[in-house]
């Protein structure tokens, strides 16, 4: 059997920068001050299972911190401006670990209203990146999440409408989205298909390959990742089998049979060792060899991470 990685998979830019910002403070605080993380740092089970067991405390509110001693740190996936506001009113120590490319995306969204614009947002509902970018402006975004809400779509001014997206999209199904809002608002304005993460597009192209030269598709990715679940979806609008698995546990042996080529591919905030983890798993019960997919990107990309204090 013959196992075919992906390239690029796995951890961004961003991820590997909150993730860093994390384990630095929590080093760097160690036994002195508690941290909290509102909710998760990224959107992976084994990061946050790993973090709780050196101590950090997650959490779903402001409110849910009663330590005013503590550190609070934002996820990679940014969050509202009340939010900001309101942990400083509480007096809370707060780093930001949000991503680069997510804050741009909050800067556009701030820019357009600025100049006027009635905005529509690009992503999937109740998606922490989501509730972020709403909680940027003052006045309400309306949420595009398909095709048909373009059709249904009802605005004030078709002549003053700009448009944003969540970084984390199907690239191919946001390229279809922006045609049709361009389609029926000739003089919408937006940012093409830029606003959508570098990693998120390289992932996505380089499984659309994978799925030419493997009989299946194993991605290594938490359920509510948005970005591991587009890979999930282009798998299977190819008409490829693919399966999304926090780790190799999750894998049934009825998956395998008589297949010959498995490709591995891993979501953003996926970390190598999840990956490693599931070759090792296969090749404990298999005859092996492993390849890395011709013709991948490779990924220079770095986010600084700030100096903390």
């Amino acid at each position: 059997m013959e196992i075919i990685l992906a390239e690029p998979r796995g951890f961004c830019a961003g991820v590997k920068r909150a993730v860093d910002i994390l384990a630095i403070t929590l080093e760097k605080y160690k036994n002195k001050r508690k941290v909290y993380v509102l909710h998760e740092i990224v959107h992976n089970k084994y990061i946050v299972e790993d973090f709780k067991k050196q101590g950090v405390v997650f959490v779903n509110s402001i409110e849910d911190i009663k330590d005013d001693e503590g550190i609070l740190i934002f996820s990679a996936h940014g969050v509202s401006k009340s939010i900001e506001e309101k942990a400083k009113r509480k007096g809370i120590q707060v780093i930001d670990a949000t991503c680069p490319l997510v804050s741009k995306v909050h800067k556009e969204a701030k820019r357009y209203e600025n100049n006027g614009k009635e905005l529509i947002l690009i992503g999937h509902e109740n998606h922490p990146e989501i509730k972020g970018i709403r909680g940027r402006v003052d006045n309400p975004i309306t949420l595009v999440q398909t095709l048909e809400d373009v059709h249904d779509l009802k605005v004030k001014d078709p002549e003053n409408l700009s448009y944003v997206t969540q970084t984390t999209l199907s690239v191919d199904d946001t390229r279809e989205i922006i045609a049709a809002l361009k389609r029926r608002f000739p003089s919408i304005t937006g940012p093409d298909l830029k606003d959508i993460c570098y990693a998120t597009q390289n992932r996505q192209n380089a499984v659309k390959k994978l799925t030419e030269i493997v009989d299946i598709v194993l991605i290594v990715g938490s359920k509510n990742s948005s970005n591991s679940n587009r890979l999930l979806d282009l798998c299977t609008a190819r008409g490829k089998k693919a399966y999304l698995i926090d780790h190799y546990g999750c894998i049934s042996k009825s998956w395998l049979q008589g297949v010959k080529k498995i490709g591995i591919t891993a979501g953003a905030s996926a970390p190598d060792i999840l990956v490693d983890e599931l070759i090792n798993y296969l090749k404990a019960d298999m005859n092996v060899k492993v390849s890395v997919m011709l013709g991948g990107i490779t990924e220079n990309v770095q986010f600084k991470v700030p100096n903390l204090v």
